[in-house]
């Protein structure tokens, strides 16, 4: 009963890790239309391209940061 108990605390304590993780934004473009926009989540097609710094931490930093990426100003 004991081991039990010790498998469920564990798989809890993973599901909780889990879901701390922390949202991650990204500036992208689109290659074809050349427009900037900000995701949520790393792209994986070809047809986006992440640009700027990378990674942000919230929404807000990642529109900051498209303001001040070059090629997201000229469209």
């Amino acid at each position: 009963m004991t081991r039990i108990l010790a498998i469920a605390a564990f798989a809890a304590g993973l599901a909780t890790a889990a879901s701390a993780q922390t949202t991650q934004f990204y500036v992208v473009q689109d290659t074809t239309t050349k427009k900037c926009t900000v995701v949520d989540k790393k792209p994986t097609t070809t047809t986006t391209v992440v640009v700027g710094d990378g990674v942000y931490k919230t929404r807000t930093e990642a529109e900051t940061g498209m303001k001040s990426v070059k090629i997201c100003k000229t469209n």
